[in-house]
């Protein structure tokens, strides 16, 4: 259990001793590669042995704590440098682009992700009654932080609550309120709760990039999407790229070129029919995009994801 440490030597110590269980744990319970479920809703467990090219992922709002390992993720033109002490915090639905750049069989990449709820996060600032920011400022909906010995600590309970199933249905609630708690007291928190207030000008725009999400096949008009998130045009525009650090067209083609990406890969499309799938009116237009922001022509980088998912299972 976690206690106040008295010196930064003490700290030390018991961050570093929170890190080793937290890599153990994680790595008994990653027997596959890539996604290991758990029993545990919206808690995922993540193993890699060795380097990837750059992927395509969406990441939804949650929490990805790396304990072990090297990745970088690509947002926009920001990047970000995760090693075995950061974390990932995402408060938006957002296009990602990530390579794994240091992992081996005998010191994998490991990671856990839970998925964050944003209406609890709501019930975690209301009754905790958390200071608000000195002033509201404008950052992208993912941030990076440096994981505390009181978040470590959390999470190594949550992820040990798989050892006690019978326990999962009452406690992990508790710990994932606990969790939340953390974060919105760590620097980071402040993009959380951005997103989680009702009214603020982030938590607009957040309406409108979930829309999107569920209609990217739609022509875009931002107009609408500017009414949609109760806003003038000029200052959509200037938070939703304060929130993805993109345009809403560049969102939307990069949403559309991953759905394109995914539905080729498992359901077998061919890129014709993917890019009409997905709101190209013109196969040789989602070509050019694809092989621009993917580095291969599309079913050429289809095959090489599939050989590699194919290496990266035996």
């Amino acid at each position: 259990m976690f206690s106040q440490p008295h010196s930064s030597k003490d700290l030390r110590q018991q961050t570093s001793a929170l890190h080793s269980d937290l890599v153990r744990r994680i790595a008994a319970r990653t027997p596959q590669e890539g996604e290991n479920l758990t029993a545990i809703p919206g808690l995922a467990l993540y193993r890699r042995s060795m380097p990837s090219a750059c992927t395509t992922a969406a990441y939804k709002p949650g929490l990805v704590l790396f304990v072990q390992g090297k990745k970088r993720v690509n947002i926009g033109k920001t990047s970000y440098l995760c090693d075995g002490s950061s974390f990932l915090l995402t408060s938006v639905d957002l296009p990602v682009v990530s390579q794994v750049l240091e992992a081996t069989p005998q010191k994998p990449l490991l990671s856990l992700l839970w998925k964050l709820d944003l209406p609890e996060v709501r019930r975690v600032l209301h009754e905790a009654e958390l200071p608000a920011p000195p002033s509201p400022s404008e950052a992208l909906g993912m941030a990076i932080g440096v994981a505390s010995p009181a978040l470590l600590d959390a999470c190594c309970r949550l992820v040990g609550l798989l050892d006690t199933p019978e326990d999962v249905p009452f406690l992990s609630h508790l710990l994932q309120r606990e969790i939340i708690y953390h974060l919105l007291r760590s620097p980071q928190g402040k993009h959380l709760r951005a997103i989680a207030t009702l009214g603020e000008q982030s938590n607009r725009a957040a309406r409108a990039i979930a829309w999107l999400l569920e209609n990217y096949a739609r022509p875009l008009r931002v107009e609408e999407l500017a009414a949609l998130a109760q806003m003038g045009v000029s200052t959509f525009h200037h938070h939703f790229r304060s929130l993805t650090g993109m345009s809403p067209l560049q969102y939307q083609k990069q949403l559309r070129l991953h759905m394109a990406r995914e539905r080729m890969l498992h359901d077998g499309l061919d890129a014709t029919r993917a890019a009409f799938e997905v709101g190209y009116e013109s196969p040789s237009q989602f070509s050019r995009e694809y092989c621009r922001f993917f580095g291969q022509p599309p079913m050429r980088d289809v095959k090489s994801r599939r050989q590699e998912i194919l290496l990266a299972s035996d």
